[in-house]
Formats: structure tokens, sequence, C-alpha cells
């Protein structure tokens, strides 16, 4: 998959090739976002074009409010590796900076069509463009008459009776309820990261973790979970994993800790991705570390039975 980080890298391409595009956040790229891409790759192939993804780095909220922004459910990375995987064969993703201020007929004339060669653009029910989300569905369809490119608007997607949101996987996830996540997502939420060396605790009790830095402003999950790894080898390699804070030794900083079990591999610097499959318990603040060393063994063995159900 092509990536474009400015509007200058665009520009180094040459003239604008014909375009399916379709423009959104993408976080998390669940099933409505999946319709979304379907779409959009369906008009490319009838068409004989090539499907561009465009998004922004960071999302418009972390941009206006980052101390508010709902926690990401992928960052850029995972979403490119997604979207590489599902087939799209360009991605614009420039910062949000460059493209806020562009009036809906500046959008339109200047970056859809002038830039991206847009020949048909497939959206979602919900869209909105241009400084302060003024721009239409109405308008889009009225310039798409006047430059000649068709538009596409996806209904939204319900899993048993609900929306499917990002808003809505975050709040599954926050209350523990994975298979709903799961069901939104339509597979298991993943968080993906670099193995970085921790304070060694874990091994001193027993529990060699693998430590993976979030690279969040704030995680939308928290808790003791089963889990699977990938990136280790050709199969998901099972084991427990932790997102929090750590309060029983002080922590203030979430962090990704994951046990692979029957595991003894150094693998400081690798590239893993933890599944979460079934939420084992909250975080907890333990009086000791033997008491949390007792409930590591329990955490240990609930993570076992779930994964092998």
């Amino acid at each position: 998959m092509q990536l474009y980080r400015t509007l200058g890298s665009l520009d180094r391409r040459g003239a604008a090739v014909p375009r399916v595009v379709t423009i959104g956040v993408f976080d998390g790229l669940h099933i409505g976002h999946r319709a979304i891409l379907d779409e959009a790759q369906r008009e490319a192939v009838a068409a004989r074009q090539r499907t561009l993804v465009f998004t922004f780095e960071p999302t418009p909220k972390e941009f206006f409010s980052p101390a508010t922004a709902p926690p990401r459910l992928t960052r850029f990375r995972e979403r490119f590796e997604q979207l590489a995987t599902l087939g799209v064969d360009e991605l614009f993703c420039p910062h949000f900076r460059a493209v806020r201020d562009l009036a809906p007929a500046a959008f339109i004339d200047a970056l859809l069509v002038g830039k991206l060669g847009a020949r048909h653009v497939v959206i979602g029910d919900d869209f909105r463009f241009g400084a302060e989300r003024r721009g239409t569905v109405d308008e889009l369809r009225a310039s798409g008459r006047r430059h000649g490119f068709g538009v596409t608007e996806v209904p939204p997607v319900s899993w048993h009776g609900q929306r499917v949101s990002s808003t809505a996987i975050r709040q599954a996830l926050k209350m523990g309820d994975l298979d709903a996540a799961r069901g939104m997502l339509g597979r298991d939420y993943s968080i993906s990261g670099r193995v970085v060396r921790g304070l060694g605790l874990g091994r001193q009790l027993g529990f060699p973790t693998a430590n993976v830095n979030l690279k969040r402003l704030q995680a939308p999950i928290d808790g003791i979970f089963a889990a699977r790894v990938t990136g280790l080898g050709a199969l998901p390699l099972p084991g427990v994993a932790s997102v929090g804070t750590r309060p029983t030794i002080g922590g203030n900083q979430a962090l990704l800790e994951v046990l692979i079990f029957d595991f003894d591999r150094e693998i400081y610097g690798e590239y893993i991705t933890v599944h979460f499959v079934k939420r084992l318990r909250e975080e907890r603040h333990f009086a000791n570390l033997p008491a949390m060393q007792r409930q590591m063994h329990a955490d240990v063995a609930a993570a076992r039975a779930a994964l092998t159900d």
C-alpha cells in the first residue's frame, strides 16, 4: 500500500490518477468501516481504478482537545497495517493542520478533485467535511455532478440492534464486554507495539512479562485478560495480559504487560500484537507483593482455562 503523508508527496507522484476515494478517521476499522471500504473496492474494481483512503493524524478530536479526546482504538501504524491487509491501494494521511481550514468548496475542488483525482467518493451516513464540518453530503453530490464524480453513501451497520461505531466499541471495552467489542470489530480487540525493557519485577516474581509501550494518551481497555500474542512465529501464542498502572508498586503510567505461556526467549525490540480474548478481572491494589503473586498464579490458571474453552 502506497502511503502519502503530505500534499507535497502527492504532487511528486505527478498528475492525479483516477481514484475511488473514501474519507474518515477509521479508528478501529470496525465492521461499519469495512462496509465502506468494501463498497469503495467494488467501485474501484468496476472502474479499474485505485482505492485511496483519506484520513488524518492526529484525529480532529485529538487536535482540538487532546486532554478530553477519547482513547484511540488503533494507532497510526495499526490502521496502516490493517488497511494494507484489507487490500487498499493507497493511504493519504496528512497532519490534520494541513486540511482543517479548507472551506468545503476548496476541500472538494482543490483536494478531492485536484490532488486526489476522485472519480467516485464513498462515505458513511454521518459524513461532514471542510472547516468546522460545514460541508454536507448534498453539497458533495452537487459538486460531483459538476466535476463528474459519483458519490455513494453507505448506511450504518448494526450488531445485535446496536449501531456500530468507534464510540460503542470504546464503551464495550470500558465495561469489559469483549464479546460485544469482538462482534462490532469483526475480530478480537488488539494492541500492537514494540517490546521494551521494564523493571524486571515480573521475572523476580516468577512471571517474566513482555512490556509493550502503549504510545497512547490513554488506553481504551484496562484490567487482566486471557490473550493471544502474534508476531513471534507462525502461530498465536497463549498468555495472560495486564493493562494498567500497576498501583501495587506505585505506578502512574498505563502499560501493557503480557506473560506468554511456556515461552522462554529474549524478545526485546520485537513488534508484537496482543489480542484480548476474555477479561478476567479489574486491576487491583494489593497489600504486598506475595499477595499479588498469589493472584497472578490464579490469573494464569484462569487464562489457560479461558483459552482452551
